[in-house]
């Protein structure tokens, strides 16, 4: 309770502190933010004896969330820029990201002509791809991240991340170049992927991500790829690669994704690789202010003698009651092979997918509901 009493005063004072800076010299500072609540069911755990769950959930469509960001004009082209962004959960009034104040993202940088360099906390390449491609925009029980293996799985503090799919990656540095008639290419490198760098480095997750893309009216199209390396007692080697994109035709936006992923000498055994391939199909279908998503998902994990599969098709609708404030809804049903219980865990969690609403896992629930309201700030 004292901590999250600290965190809420250092939080207000943060916003006190920029409110005032805006007025007294018309600096450009501006205070944003999301809050996002509605109600949750699942059925058919993979687990048996396990009943359904109902819950009231906030960051259903996507995470509420408190920012602040801004730039200085430093003159001949060049910015400064900052972003400070907190993830809470309106239905407990608690920090998300592991009770991290600014959990989301938070970094500085310096733009110009030669493009963008950021430093912080930053949302990995990968995640920016899908999040845009995705029809669920990696929200609701339908977001294609349900079929990723949550095996894959290293624990900071706070918190973990999960190394087929990060979201976000601290002690990152990252460069955007400008936009050639569409066309950009970001590097990131993070000398560990969570939590603060150890002693020696040793254990330390570093990760290398590039991503290539092109976006250009109706077409958004990018190739990523990340590694991750740690050198500690279950040495991790991790590569993924992922091409998606989508096309807006107007009267409906088609979205396509391929992607795979390689552990490498899996907890340090030689030779012993496992294996991940996924897809995506997706349709967003706009009609004034209702839109339709739907999407189909599919993965397959190999790893030792055991394969399996995960399918999940997804239904969503949205509909915007203003420019800043819409409601949703969204089902999904995934099937999963037994087999995808049985892949290794690097710590915590087990290789399976399930619906759930950014939790790779959930609680192994396969089938789910959700409808709620977002209102933007």
């Amino acid at each position: 309770m004292k901590s999250q009493t600290r965190q809420f005063i250092l939080a207000a004072s943060v916003a006190a502190i920029f409110s005032a800076g805006a007025q007294a010299q018309s600096s450009n500072v501006q205070i944003y933010g999301s809050i996002d609540m509605g109600f949750s069911h699942r059925s058919d755990n993979l687990r048996d004896n396990v009943g359904s769950q109902s819950r009231i959930d906030s960051g259903i469509s996507s995470g509420s969330r408190l920012g602040f960001k801004g730039t200085e004009d430093l003159g001949n082209g060049l910015k400064v820029l900052f972003t400070l962004e907190a993830g809470y959960s309106a239905d407990t009034g608690t920090s998300g990201q592991g009770g991290r104040l600014f959990g989301r993202q938070v970094f500085a940088g310096l733009t110009g002509g030669f493009g963008t360099v950021l430093a912080g906390r930053l949302y990995a390449p990968h995640y920016s791809l899908m999040s845009a491609i995705d029809p669920f925009k990696r929200g609701m029980v339908g977001q294609h991240n349900n079929v990723l293996a949550a095996g894959v799985t290293v624990s900071g503090s706070p918190g973990s991340i999960n190394l087929f799919d990060p979201d976000r990656v601290d002690n990152a540095v990252a460069y955007v170049t400008p936009s050639w008639s569409g066309f950009s290419l970001t590097a990131a490198y993070s000398n560990n992927a969570i939590g603060q760098e150890a002693t020696g480095n040793t254990g330390d997750n570093r990760v290398f991500a590039l991503m290539p893309r092109y976006t250009n009216g109706p077409l958004d199209i990018g190739f990523s790829y990340h590694r991750i390396k740690s050198e500690d007692s279950d040495a991790v080697k991790v590569n993924n690669w992922t091409l998606a994109g989508a096309y807006d035709f107007g009267p409906v936006k088609l979205a396509a994704a391929y992607e795979q992923s390689r552990w490498n000498d899996v907890l340090g055994v030689d030779g012993d690789d496992l294996k991940l391939k996924a897809w995506l199909l997706g349709v967003t279908v706009p009609f004034g202010k209702h839109a339709f998503l739907a999407s189909y998902n599919q993965s397959k994990l190999d790893w030792s003698d055991d394969s399996g599969k995960g399918r999940q098709i997804a239904l969503g609708y949205t509909y915007a009651l203003s420019k800043r404030t819409n409601l949703f809804a969204a089902i999904a049903d995934t099937h999963n092979d037994k087999s995808r219980q049985a892949a290794p865990v690097k710590t915590g969690g087990s290789a399976v997918v399930a619906a759930g609403d950014g939790a790779y896992a959930g609680d192994r629930y396969q089938n789910g509901f959700q409808f709620g309201v977002r209102h933007t700030f």
